[in-house]
């Protein structure tokens, strides 16, 4: 009775669909094992007895919550603090000083970033940490929101807004900066400062769509470990709005087992997993 239930070759084909079109996440037939085993306790929770019974309920769901709960479980949310940490060094050392000489004035607060799936938050803090740390360094003040952290998945942004973590989550952050930017609780947990948590907005946000609801371009773009998840059509469509949605000038940061390769006519490459758009 408490064993896997199992999945049909037409079940998992209808769920791969539905989140495909949905999310754009591309399950492939290697997955579905993974697909098993994130969804069958989820199933017996909601009081099912196979994956056509759910799939039933997720597309007679008007309110939407059930689609959530899938793609939540279905979603990959493994990040580290200043992960691949070479984007974070050329980051401080070039992208950030070659941008704020772009940028009128010389105003930080004018910044503008992008984390594009930035599951439990750690992504987004780091680079809060990075932009504090510069910012000290040019005698700048810092203190308004200038990176919009977005994500799928509502379990994670709610990790990432909380902006709690064990031990073992932080230890690539240095002492100094544990020191500064995260507070000890008394359960012995890391919780972040409200000097990082004022310059993030978590929001959630489906990358595939047509159009997206922001108001102005920025200046950079994170979306890294997120693409090797899409097919190459839809990494294609996004790529296309990442440059819609950058200034000329701006740069993508990707993850470094992705690539959009070096023929492009909208970026230019600078390195591994690094991007500029094209333009003045």
């Amino acid at each position: 009775m408490y064993g896997l239930l199992d999945i049909s070759d037409k079940e998992f084909q209808d769920i791969s669909h539905l989140v495909h079109s949905r999310f754009g996440i591309n399950l492939t037939d290697k997955k579905v094992t993974l697909v098993k085993g994130r969804l069958n306790k989820l199933i017996r929770e909601r009081g099912y007895t196979s994956f056509s019974q759910y799939y039933k309920a997720v597309m007679e769901d008007t309110t939407g919550a059930e689609l959530l709960g899938l793609v939540d479980k279905i979603s990959t949310n493994h990040t580290y603090f200043f992960r691949e940490n070479d984007h974070f060094q050329v980051l401080r050392e070039r992208i950030l000083p070659e941008t704020l000489a772009g940028i009128p004035g010389g105003d930080l607060k004018e910044l503008k970033i992008w984390c594009a799936g930035c599951s439990s938050g750690e992504e987004a803090y780091t680079l809060a940490i990075e932009l504090l740390d510069f910012a000290r360094s040019v005698n700048s003040g810092l203190d308004s929101r200038i990176i919009l952290a977005t994500d799928i998945s509502l379990t994670a942004l709610e990790a990432a807004a909380k902006g709690e973590y064990v031990a073992e989550r932080v230890r690539g952050v240095s002492r100094e900066h544990l020191s500064r930017h995260f507070a000890l609780t008394p359960a012995g947990t890391y919780r972040v400062k409200e000097n990082l948590r004022s310059l993030i907005l978590f929001k959630r946000l489906n990358l595939i769509r047509d159009s997206f609801p922001f108001k102005g371009k920025f200046h950079m773009i994170f979306c890294r470990n997120v693409m090797i998840y899409f097919d190459k059509p839809t990494k294609d469509r996004l790529v296309e709005h990442f440059s819609d949605l950058l200034y000329p000038g701006g740069h993508l940061f990707i993850g470094h087992s992705e690539s959009l390769g070096r023929d492009l006519s909208t970026f230019e490459y600078r390195q591994p997993a690094l991007y500029r758009k094209r333009g003045i």
